[in-house]
């Protein structure tokens, strides 16, 4: 019960407020001084604000805590301090946005060597990051006032806390002059500028990281607001410096310059991953984007490209000779030398690389053979998934590339060691009255069919899992890949953009080569694809997306789990759901046998037939249940009506007697139909019962039940026959078990306890 628990804690933080001398930390001690204070507590807002318990706060969060405190309890109130400072309260904002002597003791943070405690940062950065966002007026103005501020917390960016503090700036600020004021202002700082030389290989590992992500983070922020407001018409300024042909180049230049470190080409590869981005809304991925073809492909600033464009060959260094990396133990074995993160990046931006569909990307690519490179890595590192799928969505996009590309004639810079045979643009093949100038090698499909030898490697890589299986051995691991790349060779040399340029292709293999293939796709693939198809089904089942309806397509309904009291008619509307329908073949004998039988003893009801008074005191009888039923429409014999009385149960043994004759002459067919009939009878009845059951439990009404109360051994009878309107029952019981246990006088059609 409620009254056995103490649900009346009162806080002791009013006690202790009307109590002289009380101090911060007393207050802080106590549990619930957070709740208090969000539910905007009156008296201890008021003390909270005081000029002294605000500094101790600001000190709390901005100040090493003293080293000999036990570490458990060492940060326990600069916690509750940035807690309290950041509960979104309006007396405190007020206070701490508006006193500029707080807002120089929190900057005075930043003006610490580095590196700072990330602790104490994060309190810092949450702190600063509400007040930009609650007091973004007084806060922008402070800020802007320190000419040193972005160079504060540049310097600290190797903790995490800076780069959080750096993107509340850009995507917290509200309206939407008020942001481009401080977008313009950030770009007066050279942020962009600033980011991109930390990336540098000389730089600390963790300053690159943290520079990385924060210049793509910045990327998504400025182009998702962009799209989101449409009412500004003025560019982003740090979205078109990061996007400009001269930073891209200078980040290149810092990855590449000095000696080439894993870290330095990861962080800058991802922000060059970020800048190829698909601008489209939506969770659209690279595996949809690929399967769409290049004219429906997002557009990338070709400033971006062609300060790519140059560097692709160093990209192309760093596949043939990574970086080091030490021998590391895996699940299958040793791998003397990993592929590693440098190399699996140059995948990845190869394959955002080719799905921009520029043709002089495109040929740079083609030239440098670096297609053929990945496809070496793909049937070397037969368990790197992450590289498989890279390489699939590479070999997609060149066989995704539509003809119609080849007659683009864009403008081809930075071509100085490309070979005079592949400046030209490419036509499409087969076209009359047109020459290509170009090297055919140098055209992507072309290349990667003949030059890298797709067909035969495919084949090659098959045909030796087949025997490693064979032979005992585990399945590699990047069948499944090769299976999906074989099944978009096959898509497109169908349907394709390029079908008949690959079609072309296909027929130049050597003759034997040409034959596997076409067994290989006519047999092999195709029992893959079923295989796969099969074992996938209930896999694709079980990851189906959890509508809201998917309590009503699953089977259950909402009012199966909501309390019967507050839902009474929930059973009444789940006896529509009870099918009676037996299955059955209606030209069988049976069927037959069963039909006749049923015209011979079911007897239609008259409608000439005077009513009866159903409240006329009648005699109730309580008999058990026997076979006859002249209430579901069964005449008790051929000769007998349903009219005919059964009294204190004699009834029922004569017409049990009778139907037992009956059955006796019947044939064997018309006796199979009239066990049908009487199984069908048990079960609607047993099904009626149950529903009975269920709803009067539900209801809790004993009166509907003619159960009285009375002592525990008194048994409520099976079932109360009207001997005007009934001639029994359909139990399996024997008839002459049949027995009268008492009768009352009462209005027909209603039920009461037997009498004993």
């Amino acid at each position: 019960m409620f009254w056995k628990f103490d649900l009346n804690n009162t806080s002791h933080i009013d006690q202790l407020l009307d109590r002289e001398g009380v101090t911060l930390r007393e207050l802080m001690e106590e549990e619930d001084v957070l709740q208090e204070c969000k539910a905007q507590n009156r008296k201890l807002l008021l003390f909270l604000s005081k000029d002294h318990c605000m500094q101790e706060l600001v000190t709390l969060i901005t100040e090493e805590p003293p080293a000999d405190l036990e570490e458990k309890t060492r940060f326990k109130f600069p916690n509750i301090a940035c807690e309290l400072l950041t509960s979104d309260v309006a007396l405190i904002n007020d206070k701490l946005g508006g006193d500029e002597s707080l807002l120089e003791k929190l900057y005075h943070f930043l003006e610490q060597e580095p590196p700072l405690n990330p602790l104490l940062a994060s309190f810092f950065s949450k702190t600063i990051g509400n007040l930009i966002a609650r007091k973004t007026d007084q806060v922008i103005s402070f800020l802007r006032k320190k000419h040193n501020f972005i160079s504060l917390v540049l310097n600290h960016i190797d903790a995490s806390a800076m780069m959080d503090l750096l993107l509340r700036l850009i995507s917290c600020v509200e309206p939407a002059l008020l942001r481009m004021e401080v977008l313009n202002w950030l770009n007066e700082e050279r942020l962009i500028q600033r980011l991109t030389e930390l990336m540098h290989t000389g730089r600390d590992e963790e300053r690159q990281s943290n520079a990385s992500q924060t210049l793509c983070d910045i990327i998504r922020l400025s182009r998702d607001q962009a799209n989101q407001l449409s009412e500004v018409t003025e560019p982003d300024p740090l979205l078109a410096v990061l996007e400009s042909q001269e930073n891209v180049a200078e980040l290149l230049k810092n990855m590449f310059e000095g000696e080439r470190t894993e870290a330095s080409v990861v962080n800058g590869t991802q922000v060059l991953l970020t800048l190829l981005e698909s601008r489209r809304s939506g969770l659209e991925g690279l595996m949809d984007l690929y399967s769409q073809g290049c004219e429906r492909s997002y557009t990338v600033n070709s400033s971006i490209l062609r300060a790519i464009e140059p560097h692709i060959k160093d990209f192309q260094q760093l596949l043939l000779n990574p970086p080091t990396r030490s021998a590391i133990l895996t699940t299958v074995g040793v791998l003397e030398q990993p592929l590693g993160s440098a190399r699996l990046h140059v995948a990845r931006l190869v394959a955002s690389l080719l799905q921009t569909c520029d043709l002089s990307i495109c040929q740079e690519i083609c030239r440098l053979n670096t297609m053929d490179l990945l496809l070496d890595l793909f049937f070397k590192y037969t368990w790197n998934n992450f590289l498989h799928l890279q390489v699939e969505l590479c070999v997609a996009s060149i066989l995704n590339h539509s003809v119609h590309t080849d007659l683009q004639n864009p403008g081809l810079q930075n071509h100085e060691e490309r070979p005079a045979t592949g400046t030209g643009s490419q036509v499409e093949e087969g076209t009359p009255g047109q020459n290509s100038t170009s090297d055919p090698a140098n055209t992507p499909i072309q290349d990667l069919f003949q030059h890298c030898r797709l067909v035969q490697r495919i084949l090659g890589a098959w045909e030796e899992n087949d025997k490693i299986q064979a032979e005992g051995g585990r399945r590699r691991g990047n069948m499944g890949h090769l299976t999906r790349i074989a099944n978009t060779v096959v898509q497109n040399l169908e349907k394709g953009l390029a079908h008949s340029q690959i079609n072309d292709l296909i027929k130049e293999l050597p003759e034997d080569c040409r034959g596997r293939w076409e067994s290989f796709v006519g047999e092999t693939l195709r029992e893959t694809n079923r295989r796969n198809t099969v074992d996938l089904a209930f896999s694709d089942y079980q990851i189906q997306q959890m509508t809201a309806n998917f309590v009503d397509q699953f089977g259950f309904n909402d009012e199966e789990f909501s309390e019967h009291d507050e839902n009474i008619n929930a059973a009444f509307d789940r006896i529509a759901e009870i099918n009676f329908n037996i299955d059955a073949d209606d030209h069988s004998a049976n069927a037959a046998a069963f039909e006749a039988c049923c015209k011979e003893r079911i007897q239609q009801f008259d409608d000439c037939e005077e009513e009866e008074d159903i409240w006329d005191e009648k005699e109730i009888n309580y008999a058990t249940q026997i076979k006859a039923r002249s209430r579901f429409g069964v005449s008790l014999s051929s000769d007998s009506s349903p009219k005919s009385a059964v009294r204190n149960g004699g009834g029922g043994r004569g017409s049990a007697s009778e139907e037992e004759d009956v059955e006796e002459e019947a044939s064997p067919q018309q006796s199979a139909a009239v066990n049908t009939l009487e199984k069908l009878r048990g079960l609607k009845f047993c099904f009626v019962v149950l529903f009975l059951f269920n709803f009067f439990a539900v209801a809790g009404s004993g009166s509907a039940t003619g159960a009285c109360e009375g002592s525990p051994g008194q048994k409520a009878p099976l079932v109360a026959s009207d001997s005007s309107s009934s001639g029994g029952s359909d139990s399996e019981e024997d008839p002459g078990e049949n027995k009268t246990e008492g009768s009352l006088k009462t209005p027909a059609n209603q039920t009461t306890a037997p009498m004993r």
